[in-house]
């Protein structure tokens, strides 16, 4: 059975119409509060880095899209926040809403709220790390940021984003190499959870 996620974006309110008969990417609303997830630039860790009271390793900063604000993307460390053989799901499935190539949390939300089963989703979303319960499966420019930043937290192995790129496969980044390339959905391999962080008195 699937299992009800507990995705949360505590710096973000979403709205998303997943029954939107257009084949286009919908564009959602989103809202901040200015005095929610505000950081003092000397707080900042070096990027690689363990980020204290944050869950996870500090990755460096992602441009936000389409009038959101940037964010800094926090990389899941340990077991917990890694899972080393896990599918995309619903193979032959179009998931219009799950095609952003930047915001994996948009992705995720989409995924995770579908009628198909998408275990890669579900998984971060109903993960809790360090109090935290707003991880997600980053997408593919999330990925690649990853790579150019803290590839060494990663397996030298080929890991899913939460970006589709047809109905039969999704964006998948190769971390031997470092490419970028398009995998069945229901292949298992390995995802590795992430989190942001929104800075909005500094960048």
């Amino acid at each position: 059975m699937k299992q009800a996620p507990h995705i949360q974006a505590k710096n973000l309110n979403i709205t998303l119409n997943f029954f939107a008969p257009e084949i286009a990417i919908p564009t959602p609303t989103a809202s901040f509060s200015e005095n929610e997830g505000a950081l003092n630039s000397t707080a900042l860790p070096a990027i690689g880095t363990y980020w204290p009271e944050q869950g996870g390793v500090y990755a460096g900063v992602m441009r936000g899209e389409e009038g959101r604000p940037d964010y800094h993307l926090v990389v899941a460390q340990g077991d917990k926040g890694e899972n080393s053989s896990v599918a995309w799901g619903s193979y032959g499935e179009d998931e219009p809403c799950a095609k952003y190539a930047c915001d994996g949390l948009l992705n995720t939300a989409a995924l995770a709220h579908s009628e198909n089963d998408h275990p890669a989703a579900l998984w971060t979303a109903n993960l809790s790390i360090e109090g935290h319960n707003d991880w997600y499966l980053p997408s593919r420019f999330e990925l690649a940021l990853c790579y150019a930043t803290v590839s060494e937290l990663f397996a030298k192995e080929w890991h899913l984003s939460s970006t589709q790129y047809s109905p039969d496969t999704a964006w998948v980044q190769g971390f031997g190499g470092g490419g970028q390339d398009y995998g069945h959905k229901g292949y298992a391999r390995r995802a590795r959870a992430v989190r942001r962080v929104i800075n909005t008195s500094t960048l």
